[in-house]
This record gives structure tokens, C-alpha cells and sequence, in this order.
């Protein structure tokens, strides 16, 4: 198959990929520069992004917003003219419009926001030449924020990101959704959706580029979504066991080692179902709940009282390297993998060029 670049506004990805964001850590400057560098789009999870600066426990927000300029500015320098850098700033994020104004600052050439529905996200980034994109995982969805976006800020979106049931991290759907969606009942869906998106980018004469992202881990997968009609594909646990990428090695091993029965659905404390690899830890939150001696301030409406463990402190911990006691978000092939690998190797192997 012939692979056209990723036309996202006046912005272009020579091969089309979406190095999806991931947090806590995951997905820094490192990996998203070197993915830009080979021509894709690489993202930067701003999740708790500063949680290596010196005075994080103490000022979280500070050191996050501080992460995010200075990770923006390092994926840019590596990337080296290359590609585009993106951030991804989760909706559900406490003090989202600063984490926006932030990138947008720092000079960040995508804004992409999932994990709710980034109402706000236009008129946030007024005065900045950045693009924005949703991500949705419904008609409904869809449906909802492009005729919000219309209706209250008179634009649209550049890109949509489809998010299939097979995606790593927390999911948008239910439990039953996540297990019991058919995979050609999901292509319905995506087409579906891609009909909404062309009427809006119709009524503005602005080409809406569609991506999908959810369980695309080899070539077969990328010309099956690129078929459908897809601009683009976003990627993300193909590329933790890179040697770019941002994690530590241990991180990369539990993926390495894991085996398919190991990939489970859990419940995040955040209230959603999400994918991860089966562990000492996710044991042990089946048998009462982990002590929380901090609260960092992460998601809104997250109650230290309410929840079975404090998802910051988990997520830290398995990108530090102590994935015995942390979460470890994955996608639902990534027990497929087991080498590590090259950024270029990655792309080459998903796009023949």
C-alpha cells in the first residue's frame, strides 16, 4: 500500500504516525523527538510530566508546567526540524488550562485531549498558531464536541483521534464495551464517525484529517485502518520497547516478558477501566486499600478517601523502574513484542519506506 503523508492543517508528517502520549513518563522529549526526527508526529504526556524536578513533591503543579516547556523545547531540539511535536493533556487534568497555555508557550505544534471532552480547548489556544484535536471513541462523542466547538467558538477541530477498545491507559468505554465490542462492529463505528467529521470539515471548508489508534501493532493492522479510510495511525506500546523511549529498562522488560494471559482490564482509581499488565501490585489492590500519604493533585474530583491507591505514586513508581509496586498501562498486543528495537526500526517495520 502507498502511504500519504499526514496532512494536519498547514502542518505535514511525512510518514503518517501518531506516537500516542503516554504517562506518567513514558512518552517524553526522548521518544517524541526521535519519532518527529523520522518524519511521524511524536507526543509528549504532560501526566504529572515534572515528576523528576527537584521541588515536585513539594509544588507539583509548578514542576509540571516547568516539565512542559522544557520537554516541548528538548523534543524540538532532537527532532531537528523534522516532523511535529504534540502534546497530550488529558481533559480530566486538574488546572487543564494552564497545562494548555503551557504548551502553547513552550511552542508546542499539536494540542491533542482525551479523557473527557475538551470543550474549552478553542478558546483556550486563541493567539497561537497550534492545533487542536479530540479524542473520541463514539458518534456520540464526535457528534457532541465538533457541534460544541461549531456552535460555541465558530471553528473545528484539524484532527480527530478515533481510540478503539484495544488501546493502552484508561479506556472510553465500559467494562462490557471494552469485552464484549466486535471488531467489525467497531470499523461500523469508526466509519461512523469519519461521516461526522467529513460533514463538519465540508461546512468549513477545512480538510479534518481522521487518525485511529487502539490495538495497532503491525503492518497488516496499519493497511487495514489506512483501507477504511483513515489519514493516519496513531501507535503507542509498539514504541515503549524502543531505546528512545523515556521509561526504564524494567518498564520495558514487564513488557518484553509479558505474556497474553498477563494483559488485564483493571479500574483505575480514576473511575474508568483501563489495560495493564498483570502484577504484584494489581494483586494486591483486590485485597483493600493502598495507604495514601500524598496527594498530588492529579485528576478532578479524585478523593484520596474514595480511591484503592493513588494512581500518580503507582505510575511513577513502574516508569522509575520498581514495576513490582507500580501500574504498568499497556496495550492489548503487547505481548507481541519481544526485542527492543530503534524509533526508525518501529516506523519502518509499521510503514515500508
Amino acid at each position: 500500500m502507498k502511504y500519504e503523508p499526514l496532512v494536519i492543517g498547514d502542518l505535514v508528517a511525512k510518514v503518517p504516525i501518531i506516537q500516542g502520549g503516554m504517562g506518567v513518563g513514558v512518552s517524553l522529549s526522548g521518544l517524541a523527538g526521535a519519532v518527529a526526527k523520522e518524519g511521524g508526529v511524536g507526543v509528549i504526556s504532560t501526566a504529572q510530566i515534572g515528576f523528576k524536578e527537584d521541588d515536585y513533591e513539594k509544588n507539583p503543579l509548578d514542576a509540571n508546567l516547568r516539565a512542559v516547556k522544557s520537554e516541548i523545547v528538548k523534543a524540538k531540539k532532537i527532532a531537528d526540524g523534522n516532523g511535529i511535536i504534540g502534546v497530550n493533556i488529558m481533559v480530566a487534568t486538574r488546572h487543564y488550562e494552564k497545562y494548555v497555555q503551557a504548551a502553547c508557550e513552550a511552542g508546542a505544534d499539536l494540542i491533542i485531549s482525551g479523557a473527557g471532552l475538551p470543550t474549552e480547548l478553542p478558546e483556550l489556544v486563541k493567539g497561537y498558531d497550534v492545533k487542536i484535536a479530540p479524542i473520541v471513541s463514539s458518534v456520540k462523542s464526535a457528534s457532541v464536541i465538533l457541534k460544541l466547538w461549531e456552535k460555541k467558538h465558530n471553528r473545528t477541530a484539524d484532527l480527530v483521534i478515533i481510540e478503539g477498545p484495544k488501546a493502552g491507559g484508561h479506556l472510553g468505554f465500559k467494562p462490557d464495551e471494552v469485552a464484549n465490542i466486535s471488531e467489525e462492529e467497531y470499523k461500523a463505528e469508526i466509519a461512523a464517525i469519519m461521516e461526522v467529521v467529513d460533514s463538519y470539515g465540508e461546512r468549513f471548508h477545512h480538510n479534518v484529517a481522521v487518525v485511529v489508534a487502539g490495538g495497532i501493532s503491525d503492518r497488516a493492522k496499519v493497511d487495514e485502518m489506512m483501507a477504511l479510510g483513515a489519514d493516519g495511525v496513531q501507535v503507542a506500546s509498539r514504541f515503549v520497547t524502543t531505546y528512545e523511549c523515556d521509561a526504564s529498562q524494567e518498564f520495558k522488560d514487564a513488557y518484553l516478558n509479558a505474556k497474553e494471559e498477563d494483559i488485564i482490564i483493571v479500574k483505575s482509581p480514576v473511575g474508568m477501566p483501563g489495560r495493564a499488565i498483570a502484577n504484584k501490585f494489581m494483586e494486591s489492590t483486590k485485597n483493600g486499600l493502598q495507604p495514601i500519604t500524598k496527594c498530588y493533585q492529579c485528576i478532578k474530583g479524585c478523593q484520596a478517601k474514595d480511591i484503592p491507591y493513588c494512581i500518580t505514586k503507582a505510575l511513577v513508581n513502574s516508569v522509575k523502574g520498581n514495576v513490582n509496586d507500580g501500574l504498568i498501562f499497556c496495550g492489548a498486543d503487547t505481548w507481541k513484542q519481544k526485542k527492543m528495537q530503534s524509533v526508525r526500526e518501529v516506523m519502518r517495520e509499521l510503514f515500508a519506506y
